[in-house]
């Protein structure tokens, strides 16, 4: 069993993160000790770390609920966590693509700062009128 500050150490998340998390009821089956502190499993661990990734990718905290509830269900809901990890997926992709075009921006920026800083080709600008 793990506390509170162990888990966020193991995970490297906050303290006030796990606690949103437990306060709002996203980790099921916590047991409580003798002081009525939370103890952590491995299972708990494991959820846990799902569920950061499900943040990382975007996902709501009412979102996450309703995974919960769908896991909570059992087998017969695995298709509608398939169809949530997927339209999640599809988001991040398009995010990916976005990404790909800024950094493609940036590329072609710096090349064309690169050609303008060795005499290559001469500077010009999109918003100001420069005359060498």
């Amino acid at each position: 069993m793990y506390t509170m500050k162990q888990v966020c150490e193991q995970l490297g998340m906050t303290y006030e993160t796990l606690r949103f998390y437990c306060d709002e009821s996203l980790i099921p089956n916590i047991k409580r000790d003798k002081n009525n502190y939370r103890n952590f499993d491995e299972r708990n661990i494991a959820w846990i770390e799902g569920l950061q990734c499900l943040r990382k990718c975007g996902m709501s905290i009412k979102d996450m609920k309703q995974y919960m509830q769908y896991c909570l269900e059992g087998p017969s809901s695995i298709l509608d966590r398939k169809e949530m990890l997927d339209y999640q997926k599809r988001i991040l992709q398009s995010k990916m693509v976005e990404i790909q075009e800024s950094i493609d921006f940036i590329d072609k920026k710096q090349m064309y700062f690169d050609n303008v800083l060795s005499g290559d080709i001469e500077y010009s600008s999109n918003i100001i009128d420069y005359k060498a």
